[in-house]
């Protein structure tokens, strides 16, 4: 079990992916305590100072360390990506495993509403719901989490459709197992690798649309130190102090790509055609 566990990581992409996102998570959880100046503290004297000396990104328009910025906004976009994950995947398996499970008038019902939802672009749908919801830290996370739902159902639905028809559900049937524990113990666990790998890589567009929707101002509010939100403060300054824009641009960047690649040697290591190669 350990080779096959060890196996994932053969790749060195993966493994360079792997380490990235550990230390974005050891920086999220402990972003303001090792960050060497306080995220919110401003100094007008240092204000627009370019990288080096003393502040290793250099400072924004208000003097603020940008380093301890941009490592206290890990903190907001992995948030972001890991909450609307959740809620886009919780919904979708409530929509999609009676849906997949019963077909029927239910399955047509799920699926006019996923392809209502789906009729709008994710990021246009995202911004609806973000003006509905009002500005707020959470908003950009429910709203992305709420315009991926439809995403999740259909891959659900299309699972159960397929699993359901296997013989050991037949047999599962035949020894009396109920609806509830066929769908929970026989095909979900089955479907769980699918779904697992679409929740990792709809974490990067996750953080993307997050990001976004903070730069369009229906996010998290200044002086938080979200990083779309950084880059629109940094338009103002984008050639007289371009580091403003090129760290949290980079730190996006950076963070989506690692997610992406996570999720693409998940799933070949699910995928037995395509791990022995």
């Amino acid at each position: 079990m350990l080779k096959n566990s060890l196996g994932f990581f053969r790749r060195p992409s993966t493994l360079i992916a792997a380490v990235i996102f550990l230390i974005l998570i050891i920086v999220c959880l402990f972003g303001t305590s090792i960050a060497p100046y306080p995220p919110y503290e401003q100094n007008l004297e240092n204000k627009l100072q370019p990288p080096g000396g003393g502040h290793l990104f250099g400072t924004d328009d208000f003097g603020r360390d940008l380093f301890s910025r941009v490592l206290a906004g890990a903190k907001y976009s992995l948030s972001a990506g890991l909450v609307s994950v959740l809620v886009g995947l919780t919904g979708g398996l409530l929509l999609g495993v009676p849906a997949g499970y019963y077909g029927g008038w239910l399955d047509r019902l799920v699926m006019l509403i996923c392809d209502t939802m789906l009729a709008f672009p994710g990021i246009l749908m995202a911004m609806a719901l973000s003006m509905v919801l009002g500005q707020g830290r959470f908003t950009p996370m429910i709203a992305v989490g709420i315009s991926s739902i439809p995403v999740f159902a259909r891959l659900v639905r299309s699972q159960f459709l397929s699993i359901r028809e296997r013989q050991y559900i037949e047999a599962a049937r035949a020894a009396g197992a109920g609806d509830l524990r066929i769908a929970l113990f026989y095909i979900l666990p089955n479907a769980f690798g699918t779904v697992m790998v679409q929740a990792t890589l709809r974490m990067g567009t996750a953080i993307i649309t997050a990001a976004t929707l903070s730069f369009l101002g229906l996010g998290a509010q200044p002086p938080e130190p979200e990083w779309g939100s950084m880059l629109n403060a940094a338009r103002a300054y984008f050639f007289s102090a371009p580091h403003l824009a090129v760290f949290p641009g980079l730190a996006i960047t950076i963070t989506v790509v690692a997610v992406n690649i996570l999720g693409d040697s998940l799933r070949d290591y699910l995928d037995p055609r395509l791990r022995e190669r």
